[in-house]
């Protein structure tokens, strides 16, 4: 029987609905009870806890205020957990977007421990980060680390696949403190002088 080749599933981009859908804080919606958002961790959870935030820009240098993130990161030991629960202490991940009138997200977790990567080497501790927003049809990947981690950070194995020392800038995340709570500061670059490094994954 011959193959059939069938057309391809036209692309759309995300729209204004992924926030109805899937960022209901974010566009004015009483959440669910099993709501997946920006509390990775709960305040028993163990580690470092620390708030992420930061704003998405487009390429002219504008706020991108309809932007929605999921994060993936291990716990502070260097463990990943699959399974989501919003009882338990922490969970690997969280989903958040940025504010439609500040255009900046938030999202509160641990800082995450050393993982390896598939050759058993060691990568600096860092997010995952997947991107959504307008104009976008395919989303974006990329990685947020941690400014305090130089000596790791300059021996991770992924960071170093980058060969412009100036473009690993763009995937470290700068500490700093908010409320007296120790933060880190993300910011996302689509387009333009400072693009962030996006991954093909």
């Amino acid at each position: 029987m011959p193959i059939q080749l069938l057309p391809e599933t036209p692309s759309q981009t995300a729209g204004p609905y992924v926030h109805i859908g899937l960022a209901l804080a974010a566009a004015g919606n009483p959440p669910r009870p099993e709501e997946i958002w920006s509390e990775m961790a709960r305040p028993d959870a163990s580690g470092e806890h620390i708030m992420l935030l930061g704003n998405v820009y487009d390429g002219n240098g504008h706020l991108v205020r309809d932007a929605f993130l999921e994060l993936w990161q291990a716990n502070h030991e260097g463990d990943y957990d699959e399974a989501f629960n919003s009882e338990k202490a922490f969970n690997s991940f969280g989903r958040t977007a940025t504010t439609f009138d500040a255009g900046e997200w938030v999202l509160n977790t641990v800082k995450p421990g050393v993982v390896k990567n598939a050759a058993g080497l060691p990568m600096a501790p860092h997010i995952n980060v997947t991107l959504f927003a307008r104009g976008i049809n395919i989303h974006l990947q990329t990685r947020l680390y941690f400014s305090d981690e130089s000596e790791a950070n300059a021996v991770c194995p992924v960071l170093n696949l980058i060969e412009q020392p100036q473009r690993r800038e763009t995937l470290i995340a700068q500490r700093c403190e908010v409320q007296g709570k120790a933060a880190y500061r993300f910011d996302i670059y689509l387009q333009g002088t400072g693009e962030t490094v996006f991954f093909d994954f």
